[in-house]
């Protein structure tokens, strides 16, 4: 996985105290999850998409 630290990403995650869940999710390759915690974060559509690719890619 790319390193996500710093990003907005990981601040919304964090700010709803999610980072934790959202690692989980990407170590055992839940996609669903991962999208599941992002959305709950508010993240939008186009930024998860590019989250995913980055997951998909390592």
């Amino acid at each position: 996985m790319s390193d996500f630290e710093g990003s907005l990403v990981l601040e919304k995650l964090a700010a709803m105290e999610l980072v934790e869940d959202f690692l989980e999710a990407v170590d055992s390759d839940d996609t669903h999850r991962v999208i599941s915690l992002l959305r709950q974060a508010d993240v939008d559509d186009e930024t998860i998409s590019t989250v995913l690719k980055e997951i998909r890619e390592t």
